[in-house]
């Protein structure tokens, strides 16, 4: 029974002992991992930094992060046009030889600028007439006058009276035709005298605007009814964009949109819709919304085919253009400037592409102010993965 008893004992503190070497080696275990979790979480982000000439030489651009409407959004086509009271076609009723043109082709003009300078003999002529008539309607409005103040005495015929006033009647006509016939020179007639008679007259601007075509000459003649000039306005440009039937009921007054034109993709512009036609456009069933361009510039111009997502709610997410975003495997990056010249690598998972747009979702908190970027990308991931340029810890 000793025996036993002593064997029993042996035994449990070989358990015990057993025990606990094996607690202490899965605490040193977890402690190891522990450490590991701690030395990983730790780990400084993944920045590179790059010189001067070189940022220069890989041409990296950089931007905001933008927010979009890459999901609730309804795709439609259009293009872009001018209203009709900001495009002219500028042409002379009396025609002339040309001799000067003060202007060129894609020069801005503003309205009642002088085009071209015209000389024509019946400008003469219709100057002359005009002195002419107002000096008689002076005379003949005197004479009138005169014979109503001798009829309220009694001292002259009415008949004399009747015919100073129709003769009063046919100057006064006959200096309004020839004032408004100065018009057609594009003069005013209220500012000239027969001190400034001359033989040259000019075409006018009609409204401010680009000049698209000159027509003219020096030495040619300018032919009555013919377009000399053609000017547009696109500062007023804006957008006609086909809706279909059964996306009508989604399209109205006051949406947000944005557009791209069709050869020119990645970059974006917004509109604001102020109208949609109540019918349907001859022989197809859709209908023309219209749309007026937030910010027209230079690029934008009339007859271009664009591409516009119209926004339906209010929802927008982080986007980046498609080069802003690098994958290598299954994970995708973007780089945000650290500080000047350097650069900080930040993993995204990606969403919806749309117009050169990838949504995004980061796996740490950014700041939408933070510079991302969207040239160049790719040449930073090659640096990390080779192992090559200056990293930051």
């Amino acid at each position: 029974m000793k025996n036993i008893t002593i064997s029993n004992t042996t035994i449990i503190f070989a358990f015990i002992f057993s025990s606990s070497l094996l607690f202490s080696c899965n605490n040193k275990a977890v402690d190891k991992q522990e450490n590991q979790s701690e030395s990983t979480n730790s780990k400084s982000p993944v920045e590179i930094k790059l010189t001067d000439d070189q940022i220069k030489a890989i041409g990296i651009e950089i931007d905001k992060i933008s927010f979009r409407n890459l999901k609730t959004s309804l795709k439609v086509n259009g293009r872009l046009e001018l209203p009709p009271q900001n495009r002219a076609q500028v042409s002379v009723l009396v025609g002339g030889i040309v001799t000067e043109i003060p202007v060129m082709e894609g020069q801005f003009v503003n309205k009642g600028q002088a085009l071209a300078t015209l000389e024509n003999s019946e400008f003469l002529q219709a100057q002359q007439e005009y002195f002419s008539a107002k000096a008689n309607l002076t005379f003949t409005k005197s004479e009138y006058e005169r014979q109503k103040d001798l009829q309220k005495d009694n001292i002259n015929a009415a008949k004399t009276l009747q015919k100073a006033e129709a003769e009063y009647q046919l100057q006064l006509s006959t200096f309004i035709s020839l004032k408004e016939k100065l018009k057609l020179f594009n003069v005013n007639a209220d500012k000239i005298s027969p001190e400034s008679i001359k033989s040259t007259f000019n075409i006018v601007a009609p409204i401010s605007g680009f000049i698209k075509r000159i027509n003219l000459f020096i030495g040619k003649l300018a032919e009555p009814n013919m377009p000399q000039f053609e000017i547009v306005d696109n500062r007023f440009l804006h957008i006609d964009l086909t809706v279909y039937e059964q996306d009508v009921s989604k399209v109205h007054e006051g949406q947000e949109l944005t557009f791209s034109i069709i050869n020119d993709p990645h970059n974006s512009h917004t509109a604001t819709i102020f109208s949609v036609n109540k019918a349907f456009e001859d022989n197809s069933q859709a209908v023309i919304a219209h749309a007026k361009i937030n910010h027209v510039d230079d690029a934008l111009l009339p007859g271009m085919f664009i591409e516009a997502r119209i926004q339906i709610d209010n929802y927008k997410a982080m986007a980046l253009p498609e080069a802003a975003i690098v994958n290598n495997g299954e994970e995708h990056y973007i780089y945000v400037e650290q500080k000047s010249n350097v650069f900080r690598q930040i993993q995204v998972k990606i969403g919806t592409t749309d117009m050169g747009f990838v949504e995004i979702t980061p796996t740490e908190k950014m700041d939408e102010n933070m510079k991302v970027v969207v040239n160049g990308a790719y040449y930073l991931l090659s640096q990390l993965t080779k192992g090559e340029g200056e990293h930051n810890d």
